[in-house]
């Protein structure tokens, strides 16, 4: 039986039938004869983003291996496939993606939808791999997309207003390998003096903390061998010291389950995540919450929540802070800008978190956060639509390719569509 729950078991889905086609066809008659309809995949979304009034598709059975283009150095997959499963598709065969989320559990194409990212201050998001889509469309047609076609950096990010993603093309570049070394007890006045040297010291930089205290507990550092190693098997990184043993990102909790760290040099695919494929993510015990701004507010934006970190901490678990490039997808939580990620990993206790949610972003406000889509946030339509210059596009867009709102649910009348 399929969930009806999503990952964290905080939203259970309302849709009053879930489907599970097993071919494109099946997918296109489901689509064209349904009244309303969203696609979820491996349900890693806190809020009710992929939810339905009326049917909702589950992708998994819309299996096939991915298609390789050495010459074009793309793989094509499908949308439901994780980026952990095609990690190793590609590590086989000496081939690499860009970048991973924390979690390598989740799905291409809910990942794709929401902008979800990864880290790196040259690194764009998962989104900006995309080199072309294949969608089936409100009346049951199926439309391939690249990046000559019209309107297509509408279409990437496009939280699943557009259509259901059946495939999905990726740029890829030759394997290489990561090490991953972990300092502990960094100053904040180091960060705030330091924050550019510090999200440029590797590949991939996340600094966790609990935002009290005179220290950030942990600055992670994933560097590609292929490059300059600036810190290396040091002891010291910018006031703090290096990790005697593997860290969990929460203190006290073991790190057998986190990708390899010591500085051991090993596959992209094993270090850029945070944790490992075979580890099973938590169920119900966290909720999360993120908002991405540009990156030139980057230690402002830690002043300010550091200032309430008395208000954050009885609710928090660990903030992560990380930084990620700008790019041209109109509702990436990216589009512009160079952007710094405060990312949230909350206890459950829903009704507190989003009372608390509305104090960050009112405080927060002047430096114009966008939250991340598939995560808590209490910002709606009124206030969203000023922070994304293709705002009005994308809803021009949607209405244009589904008149009828067929793909509309209660978040995207929310957040984006009125």
């Amino acid at each position: 039986m399929l969930e009806e729950y999503n990952w964290a078991g905080n939203l259970r889905y309302s849709a009053a039938e879930i489907a599970q086609p097993a071919t494109v066809e099946e997918l296109q008659a489901l689509v064209a004869s349904a009244p309303s309809v969203r696609a979820v995949g491996t349900r890693h979304s806190f809020n009710d983003i992929a939810d339905s009034a009326g049917l909702m598709v589950n992708l998994e059975k819309l299996t096939g291996a991915p298609v390789l283009d050495e010459a074009a150095l793309t793989v094509t997959v499908p949308a439901g496939i994780r980026y952990g499963d095609l990690a190793g598709f590609l590590v086989e065969r000496g081939y690499a993606l860009h970048n991973l989320a924390s979690l390598p559990h989740i799905s291409v194409a809910g990942a794709v939808a929401t902008a979800t990212h990864g880290s790196g201050n040259r690194n764009g998001n998962l989104a900006t791999a995309v080199a072309a889509l294949e969608l089936v469309t409100a009346d049951g047609e199926l439309l391939q997309v690249d990046r000559s076609s019209p309107d297509f950096n509408g279409m990437v990010v496009s939280l699943g207003a557009l259509g259901i993603v059946t495939r999905i093309t990726l740029d890829i570049q030759p394997a290489y390998e990561v090490r991953q070394d972990v300092f502990t007890d960094v100053p904040w006045s180091s960060v705030a003096e330091n924050f550019d040297e510090i999200t440029s010291a590797a590949y991939s930089v996340s600094i966790f903390s609990s935002l009290a205290g005179p220290n950030a507990s942990q600055v992670w550092l994933k560097s590609r061998t292929d490059a300059e190693l600036p810190y290396a098997g040091k002891v010291d990184f910018f006031g703090g010291t290096a990790a005697a043993e593997p860290m969990h990102p929460l203190p006290g909790i073991s790190a057998v389950n986190c990708s390899q760290q010591m500085g051991m040099p090993g596959p992209w695919s094993d270090r850029l995540s945070h944790f490992r494929l075979a580890f099973t993510p938590s169920n119900g015990d966290e909720l999360q919450s993120e908002y991405l701004m540009d990156r030139r507010f980057a230690v402002e934006g830690i002043e300010i929540l550091r200032g309430m970190a008395a208000q954050i901490a009885p609710l928090l678990q660990v903030c992560e802070i990380r930084t990620m490039s700008g790019d041209d997808l109109w509702l990436s939580t990216n589009y512009g800008p160079d952007s710094v990620a405060f990312h949230f990993t909350w206890k459950p206790m829903q009704a507190d978190v989003e009372a608390l949610l509305r104090r960050m972003e009112a405080a927060l406000a002047p430096l114009r956060p966008r939250p991340h889509w598939g995560k808590l946030f209490t910002l709606q339509r009124p206030q969203l639509q000023e922070l994304y210059p293709r705002f009005g596009d994308f809803s021009d867009l949607a209405r244009r390719m589904d008149p009828r709102g067929k793909f509309v649910n209660s978040f995207l009348t929310r957040t984006v569509l009125g």
